[in-house]
């Protein structure tokens, strides 16, 4: 296939660039070339353009799809979408399963979708309305393509050169083994797909012609964030021992759920973990064992400068949490 990728050097992008090039397909980049811009070489093209002004840079050329993972406000995505609609045969947005405000157990593909407050901007992002955003930049697409257009609804993606530290900061954390803070109950349900996975099953969908609309993720049920560390403690020879620590002694010492500790949810929105993929599966969906996902995604992390993650607590501050814990359990 010919593929057009509006961004493509960050994270997903970045690993759907790798899956296509691997596949024989090629690829062409359109994006502002801030980040990331020398990773590819001479193997892709790339246009440089910023998607909001510079769209007639993609001159008249057709391509066999293109796969937008840049897509964050409905003007933009509708402007890509009816730019391209008569030079490409299908369109794959990537979305979230933010576009749900309510969760239940199995929630599907039907399920209620949000929407934006009257009297908000459509034009200027707001993170709050993320995926009130996304419900719209949906239907843009669908609307200027009607049934050329897949609708990827991810989950939390996973794996290497992820910049959110959400997956990554456990196996970085039982790496370096002793006590470990970990929030009860250990059958916590996590829900997740390493960007591998979904990179190739886009790739998979769009050759095969496919359209609509899928929750992308991994199977609910499948890991507890107890697997996770018992998973990572053997893949990396450690000795991590998790402390399950009760969630209300986490809030009232004003750890974060999510981003505190990633992967932590309050019991009212546990249902965002247990999202249903059968419709994906269905279609070839396939996922690689949790211990992959967890040598590779610590290779990276390893090779990559010290910094500042927006997830994860610090290990100063685990320590102190440790000790706190352990002081009120004597009482």
């Amino acid at each position: 296939m010919k593929l057009l990728i509006l961004g493509g050097t960050v994270f997903l992008g970045r690993h759907i660039v790798n899956e296509a090039l691997a596949a024989g397909h090629e690829v062409t980049l359109f994006n502002r070339g801030k980040s990331n811009a020398e990773i590819f070489g001479d193997r892709v093209e790339t246009i440089l353009g910023d998607r909001s002004t510079d769209l007639d840079r993609l001159g008249v050329r057709y391509f066999d799809a293109c796969i937008d993972p840049s897509g964050y406000l409905p003007h933009l995505v509708e402007a890509a979408a009816r730019r391209l609609a008569d030079h490409i045969e299908r369109y794959a947005f990537i979305s979230s399963i933010s576009v749900y405000p309510q969760f239940h157990e199995n929630l599907d593909e039907s399920g209620t979708l949000d929407k934006l407050p009257d009297g908000v901007d459509q034009s200027v992002y707001e993170q709050k309305y993320y995926g009130a955003f996304k419900v719209l930049c949906e239907a843009a697409a669908e609307q200027i393509m009607p049934g050329r257009v897949i609708n990827v609804r991810s989950g939390l993606i996973v794996g290497p050169w992820d910049p959110t530290n959400r997956f990554t900061y456990w196996p970085a954390r039982v790496a370096e083994g002793g006590d470990m803070l970990a929030p009860a109950p250990p059958d916590l349900p996590i829900q997740f797909i390493d960007a591998r996975d979904q990179a190739i099953w886009i790739l998979d969908q769009l050759q095969k012609g496919g359209s609509g609309i899928y929750n992308v993720t991994g199977p609910p049920g499948r890991y507890t964030l107890a697997d996770l560390i018992s998973a990572a403690n053997q893949v990396l020879g450690s000795d991590a021992r998790a402390v399950w620590v009760d969630p209300d002694f986490l809030v009232q010492h004003e750890v974060a759920y999510w981003m505190g500790l990633p992967l932590w949810l309050p019991e009212t929105a546990i249902n965002m973990s247990r999202v249903c993929v059968d419709k994906a599966l269905s279609t070839g969906l396939t996922l690689r064992p949790i211990e992959e996902t967890i040598a590779d995604t610590l290779d990276w992390y390893r090779s990559e400068p010290v910094r500042d993650w927006p997830a994860g607590i610090s290990r100063e501050t685990e320590q102190q949490l440790l000790q706190a814990w352990q002081a009120e359990s004597d009482h």
